[in-house]
């Protein structure tokens, strides 16, 4: 990975979600504009916030998709990420920093 770059796999829950009642919601399904959560699977070295393993959300209008070794993976800027989650148990608060 090259300067300010992430390389993310996108989680299977961002593909399909499934209302309260159950219903399932495809991913083609238009809800205005919903963010979606991915692992962080590579960074560049220009990274400063993000590291490997890292919990993301962002923007998935605002990517690239990549195929690597059979597996589909996003390409996105540092810029782009909006929050980072926290693994819970660790610091205190709602589990998010920005």
């Amino acid at each position: 990975m090259l300067n300010d770059r992430l390389l993310v796999a996108l989680d299977g829950e961002s593909a399909e979600r499934r209302s309260t009642a159950g219903i399932v919601i495809p991913a083609t399904a238009v809800v205005g504009k919903r963010l979606a959560w991915a692992a962080v699977v590579a960074v560049g070295q220009h990274v400063r916030q993000v590291e490997v393993g890292d919990k993301v959300l962002f923007d998935p209008e605002e990517r690239a998709e990549v195929e690597l070794e059979g597996s589909t993976y996003l390409l996105l800027r540092e810029k782009d990420v909006h929050a980072v989650a926290e693994p819970r148990g660790v610091g205190e608060g709602t589990g998010l920093y920005l």
